[in-house]
């Protein structure tokens, strides 16, 4: 019989026939493995299909065969594990930062890294179209070059917006640029995730600070021949994790040391919010104290009314002032 024109790529396609089709839970007979490659046009004996296995294992792809009646040869592991694929998927539908066009594309590129019967698994636990999702369709693009203006050291222009009421639209909503689209010009220094958020963290020259934007919200980003700036501000002693537990709700403020008084029920929340690393102290049997370093704003004051008492500011005197203005402007009559 005449060699087909696949033949020399049988380890090849059988490789994808395995990789797609098989898992601990499906396995392939060897008559399922000829009939597969025949699809290919590709005609094969057993003899030939059992050197071309033993290939693949030297090759490093882990193979097994299990012996029975249900049995047959199989993927056992992969680069990923089914629970390791859900998670990442989990992380895509909850990204509001990801638009829903991009994240059934990155899912579907997930699904290709599982067997079929694994993908359609996946697939039942897809929902992306009832989450809320940015509808920049250009931030995907923009993370990456936010990442390459950092691991080159050099600054960055942008357009930067907000959204605003329109009447006069048709929808009532409408961007509108900030310092009357004049391009901002800073140095970038880090990307975080906040609150389902990308932020980029940088140094504004202005201003001499550190600044942080909604990757979302900018546009038209461009890399200039500039070395970054603000070296004095984050060497050594800047930490985009510490930032961003300061920074209630990604709201900048003046930095104070806090000093809360809170239940002891309470411990898990302080714990998530603040890191592992406190210094707590025993106030009574139901209450502990402790001092934590925040940027003063009506975020802060929200996640701490939010608490509904069990939490409550002690020093210094100025911040508790002005959480009670805080509170009495919630209570006053809209006018």
């Amino acid at each position: 019989m005449p060699k087909s024109a696949n033949q020399k790529l049988k380890l090849l396609y059988l490789c994808k026939i395995l990789m797609e089709n098989s898992d601990e839970n499906h396995k392939l007979s060897m008559e399922q493995l000829l009939a597969a490659l025949a699809r290919y046009d590709i005609h094969a004996e057993r003899k030939s299909i059992y050197s071309d296995i033993a290939a693949l294992q030297d090759f490093g792809l882990d193979v097994m065969l299990e012996r029975g009646s249900d049995g047959g040869y199989y993927i056992a592991s992969r680069p990923f594990e089914l629970p390791e694929l859900k998670l990442l998927v989990d992380a895509i539908q909850c990204s509001r930062f990801i638009t829903e066009k991009k994240s059934n594309e990155l899912i579907k590129k997930i699904e290709s890294l599982a067997s079929l019967p694994q993908a359609h698994a996946l697939q039942r636990q897809v929902y992306v179209a009832d989450r809320v999702k940015t509808i920049n369709e250009g931030i995907y693009y923009n993370i990456d070059t936010l990442h390459n203006a950092i691991s080159s050291g050099v600054q960055i222009t942008f357009q930067y917006f907000e959204w605003a009421l329109d009447f006069s639209a048709s929808n009532h909503i409408r961007k509108r640029y900030r310092k009357d689209g004049a391009l901002y010009q800073v140095s970038p220094w880090a990307l975080t995730w906040d609150d389902e958020n990308y932020y980029l963290i940088a140094h504004d020259p202005l201003t001499d600070a550190i600044r942080h934007y909604r990757v979302d919200k900018m546009e038209h980003i461009s890399l200039i021949d500039r070395k970054r700036e603000g070296q004095r501000l984050f060497r050594d002693r800047f930490n985009p994790a510490d930032y961003t537990r300061k920074v209630f709700g990604m709201f900048s403020g003046d930095e104070k040391t806090v000093r809360l008084i809170c239940e002891n029920r309470f411990i898990g929340v302080i714990r998530d919010r603040f890191g592992a690393d406190l210094m707590v102290q025993k106030v009574d049997d139901a209450h502990f104290a402790v001092n934590v370093t925040v940027a003063v704003s009506p975020q802060f004051f929200s996640w701490i009314f939010g608490l509904s008492g069990a939490v409550q500011i002690i020093e210094p005197a100025e911040v508790r002032e002005a959480f009670q203005q805080q509170i009495q402007a919630f209570s006053a009559p809209f006018e």
